[in-house]
């Protein structure tokens, strides 16, 4: 019997104990299926992409990752190589005889997994025959206009045509695969079916039925349990995806998800309650100067003014020193990431800060990929007139330069009104004339192909927001992703986050949320809602998450009116924020990376794999108690210095930002940081096991 050290751990809390025992990773073998590794779709390629390092580390040669091939990601990724663990080579081997293409070969990540890409085009001949094996296996029929699920099925057949071939040669080593969502699903349905001596693992980053009822703008969570979920899949015409989805659920030996908030709505859509909710994390990388982030946001934000000085050329009547940069990004679904409220919050706020007559301006950018014809000819004028000026301004300041030097060579102070002469006026004149424009701002850089029904553009017709003068509040649409090497905004989407003010999410539906985890980790604030993952584990993890530049919205338990509302105050209480402040509440932040390490997270993983491990092998490997790892004193405290939050935001926070300064003096980074650093202390320790050593070793707490 395969039966591990049993390990006491004593709890720091005086609470009861965790008794598990280390596992002998040189008997076990870790895979990990999903239609995304080495090819980037949505956030579960973030997930895989940032988790190999810390799992790597943990398991060594022995995790392998499986996913689709495709000729450009293996060429720009991926290192070919032959299979050091003899069960895969064969496995390989073997398929690739049998008139299948494997490919094998360490992804060029942190971490560099081992990855196994199958060649779905090349097997595809199979198609029909693997459709009587699903029909077989769970009575599932997937119609032939359907590619996208044609496809998955496929890549599911030839995976557990793989666990197979390695469960043949695995030399007495136990097999655990994780498959993740419904794409990889029939990988596990078909194992499951052939009796597979495997512990499997489903992990659902978002439910399907789920993601189309939001879109669909129904009041999603205050009926779950009043959906009539095949008529609603059927109608969508979506119920094969959902009973293949559902399928994978039931076949598990533990079901998970990436958050609380998933978690019931889980339960509600696929009929069975996760074992385990496994948070996604991020590789947090920490400067040796403790405020280089501030750094680099002062120098991405400059970079940012430039574009804005060039998107508004003859109407830059605003102060730049004064100018906030808000920004929203991701997948372009317009009323489940909440570009619907942030639009309308927008609208009230551009009234407040005018009829308060602020001198702040806010420029927000949508950053959300649509069909366009390329980049607008207005758009790319200013940035051209931009660099045309700043050329004018060189060759004037070195002339100025030069005669300014010869003067006091010369021992003379140098008369300013012959510095400049008659052609250097002209110059100048002739080019702020050419500046000069008839139109006002345009509030997209690219040419919409359906300019008159985009979601975004008419809302902005219909409030209002055209970039006039006397707007407080500019809008501009980017849809298209961030590149170094675009013409207009040359900045990756790392830099134009780290230059940026303020992150925006409002979703209604967001089962975890990259896009604000990325700015904490990046020292910028961000607002989330109550119905993200990232906004319910902020909740529960720091007492006023307000104080440390965390905004979380009530989507749950309000009207969308009152949400629009609170989300209004939110920005306007921003605005209000003195230089100062904003910098106190970006080292905040930038100090809530430590939640979102993998190296926190990952625990929540190894819990699920020790469940399915005992219950796929209960004679073999045994596990007490089987409920997960708990957070207790795992929580940010509410700062006892005056934080930059508006004192409305909730009833728990702090002052408004407008204090006096004397007030601001309370703050001491060095004594908040040092606070938080002992409260980020880790619930069990993650044991870090050098690539080649074959112990897993794995501390919980309760």
């Amino acid at each position: 019997m395969l039966r591990g050290r049993s390990l006491s751990v004593t709890s720091l809390s005086g609470l009861p104990q965790w008794e598990v025992e280390e596992l002998p990773v040189e008997d076990l073998l870790l895979f990990e299926v999903a239609w995304e590794v080495t090819n980037k779709v949505g956030g579960i390629y973030t997930v895989i992409q940032t988790k190999a390092r810390t799992t790597a580390d943990e398991w060594g040669d022995n995790y392998f990752l499986i996913g689709p091939y495709f000729e450009h990601n293996m060429k720009t990724q991926v290192e070919q190589c032959e299979p050091v663990n003899e069960a895969v080579r064969r496995a390989v081997d073997i398929m690739n005889q049998h008139g299948c293409q494997v490919h094998f070969g360490r992804w060029l990540i942190e971490g560099s997994p081992y990855v196994v890409l199958f060649d779905i085009s090349y097997s595809a001949w199979n198609l029909d025959r693997w459709k009587g094996d699903l029909w077989e296996a769970c009575s599932v029929g997937i119609p032939y206009h359907d590619r996208e699920a044609n496809d998955m099925l496929i890549f599911g057949s030839l995976t557990a045509w793989f666990l197979k071939e390695i469960t043949n040669h695995a030399d007495g080593k136990h097999v655990i695969a994780q498959f993740h969502e419904w794409q990889a699903g029939t990988g596990l349905i078909l194992s499951r079916a052939r009796k597979l001596p495997i512990a499997t693992i489903f992990t659902t980053h978002a439910t399907l039925l789920g993601r189309y009822l939001c879109a669909a703008n129904i009041d999603f969570y205050n009926h779950l349990d009043k959906f009539d979920i095949d008529k609603e899949a059927g109608e969508r015409q979506i119920y094969h995806r959902y009973c293949m989805e559902r399928a994978s659920v039931h076949c598990a030996h533990v079901f998970t998800t990436v958050s609380e908030i998933t978690a019931i709505e889980a339960e509600h859509m696929l009929k069975r309650k996760p074992d385990v909710v496994t948070p996604n994390g991020l590789n947090v990388k920490k400067f040796s100067a403790v405020h280089e982030f501030q750094n680099l946001h002062a120098m991405y934000k400059a970079r940012i003014q430039d574009f804005v000085r060039g998107h508004f050329y003859g109407h830059l009547d605003f102060d730049l020193e004064k100018t906030l940069f808000l920004f929203i990004a991701g997948r372009y679904e317009f009323s489940n990431k909440g570009a619907d409220i942030f639009l309308e919050s927008l609208s009230r706020l551009n009234f407040l800060l005018r009829m308060h007559k602020s001198d702040v301006t806010v420029v927000v950018f949508f950053i959300m990929p649509a069909k366009t014809n390329n980049f607008n000819v207005e758009t790319l004028k200013g940035q051209a007139v931009r660099k045309q000026l700043w050329d004018i301004a060189h060759s004037v300041k070195e002339k100025f330069g030069k005669k300014v030097y010869d003067a006091l060579l010369r021992g003379e102070i140098p008369d300013i009104n012959n510095i400049l002469d008659r052609d250097d006026l002209t110059i100048m004149k002739r080019a702020i004339f050419s500046t000069q424009r008839h139109s006002l701002p345009p509030v997209t850089t690219h040419n919409m192909i359906d300019d008159s029904t985009d979601p975004i553009l008419s809302t902005i017709r219909r409030i209002g927001l055209f970039n006039s003068r006397t707007d407080r509040v500019k809008v501009i649409l980017h849809p298209e992703f961030l590149s170094s090497t675009s013409p207009l905004l040359p900045m990756d989407y790392e830099e134009f986050v780290r230059g940026c003010h303020l992150g925006v999410f409002p979703s209604y539906y967001e089962p975890w949320g990259y896009t604000p985890a990325e700015c904490t980790v990046m020292g910028i604030p961000s607002v989330t809602t109550n119905l993200s993952g990232f906004g319910c584990f902020m909740q529960e993890h720091v007492a006023d998450p307000t104080a440390y530049g965390i905004y979380i919205v009530d989507r749950r338990f309000r009207s969308p009116d009152d949400s629009c509302n609170q989300l209004t105050q939110f920005l306007y209480g921003f605005c209000k924020q003195s230089r100062r402040q904003r910098i106190i509440q970006r080292n905040r932040t930038e100090r809530l990376s430590d939640l979102l390490d993998w190296r926190y997270l990952g625990r929540y993983y190894q819990h699920a794999r020790h469940l399915t491990l005992s219950r796929a092998f209960p004679d073999k490997f045994h596990m007490e108690p089987t409920s997960p790892p708990t957070t207790d004193g795992f929580k940010y405290p509410r700062p006892s210095s005056v934080p930059p939050s508006p004192s409305w935001s909730q009833a728990s926070s702090p002052q408004s930002s407008d204090v006096d300064d004397d007030e601001d003096e309370r703050y001491n980074e060095e004594e908040e940081a040092e606070r938080d650093r002992l409260n980020i202390k880790s619930p069990f320790s993650l044991s870090h096991v050098p690539r080649g050593k074959k112990k897993l070793h794995i501390e919980y707490k309760i």
